[in-house]
């Protein structure tokens, strides 16, 4: 059973309003009495409400985090980067994934309401974005980290996704490579067409499969060209997970990498260093991306006016040996 400021105003003799004013350091209580309710709440274990802590100070000095899912390759880099950002501004984070869907966002709304926390930074999960832009309009702070390019009306932080197909291309082009094969993610992402877009600004090329972001949809796409005898010198996978497919395929089919086909990812996720060859990727500079949301969601809450666009952070080509 969970216990209550009830429980503890009882045990330490007290009235609960004493026990509030002892957990949001009022100075309304003598130092005896406070450090009786102190003891007490660490005999119990009593949790005060984050919710009920912020109305009362003013502030929870708690940030949300929501995302759709922890086992995305990236999130692990780009967590790292919020929580190093608000641990370093003594604030703490709330982590809410979207793992169990439609019960998943109902107890994060609940959260909101109960104002658990002081403003939001989030990597959007599937179907939310009019939700968030609600909460956005009724004034919750949030910041997006845009990974898919949707472009909100609210403050945003993306990469160069265009500039990054396009350097892609120009790699491959300057070693020689003409006949592309593009292994895209789901199209009706923002973040893909504007990679392919990019690639195709500097290498034209009509052979495009739409892939889902899997190892599996990589390797099945080359498996399917392959048996079809279609020719490419060349891929551009449009991230590292479907890139891995894609060397997988191609070892299979007896294909040497680089020799017979190059290979390009997007990401550069730590697996990229030890695929077989090394992966050449577009780097997303994932953990500055969680640097920069938290940055500018502590700056909004501090009273510093959001800039008008999004924060766009580069992309950079990593070369390693499936494309030098």
């Amino acid at each position: 059973m969970r216990v209550t400021i009830a429980d503890v105003a009882r045990e330490a003799g007290v009235s609960k309003t004493t026990v509030s004013r002892v957990i949001n350091t009022k100075g309304e209580v003598d130092r005896t009495t406070a450090a009786r309710v102190r003891e007490v709440i660490a005999q119990l274990g009593y949790v005060p409400s984050s919710g009920a802590v912020g109305l009362a100070r003013g502030s929870s000095r708690t940030v949300g985090m929501l995302v759709p899912s922890l086992t995305w390759p990236w999130m692990g880099e780009l967590l790292q980067g919020v929580v190093d950002t608000v641990e370093a501004a003594d604030y703490g984070l709330l982590l809410f994934t979207c793992n169990r869907g439609a019960e998943s966002v109902q107890r994060f709304t609940s959260q909101v309401s109960a104002r658990a926390f002081d403003g939001l930074v989030v990597v959007e999960p599937e179907n939310t974005l009019g939700h968030l832009t609600e909460l956005h309009r009724d004034g919750l702070p949030i910041v997006l980290i845009d990974d898919r390019g949707h472009h909100p009306e609210f403050p945003s932080v993306v990469t160069t996704n265009h500039e990054g197909g396009a350097s892609a291309a120009r790699h491959l082009l300057a070693a020689g490579r003409t006949r592309p094969l593009v292994l895209t993610g789901p199209q009706h992402f923002g973040c893909v067409r504007d990679r392919l877009n990019g690639f195709r600004s500097v290498l034209p090329t009509d052979l495009v499969v739409e892939g889902d972001f899997t190892e599996r949809g990589g390797r099945l796409a080359v498996e399917e060209l392959l048996a079809r005898d279609v020719t490419f010198d060349s891929v551009f996978a449009h991230n590292d997970i479907s890139a891995a497919g894609v060397l997988r395929a191609l070892r299979a089919a007896g294909r040497r990498v680089p020799d017979d086909i190059a290979v390009v990812g997007f990401d550069d996720i730590p697996m990229a260093e030890h695929t077989e060859p090394p992966l050449t990727t577009v780097r997303q500079p994932t953990r500055r991306m969680g640097e920069t949301a938290a940055r500018m969601l502590l700056s909004h809450l501090g009273g510093t006016p959001v800039p008008d666009g999004p924060a766009v952070l580069p992309t950079e080509l990593v070369v390693r040996h499936s494309a030098p």
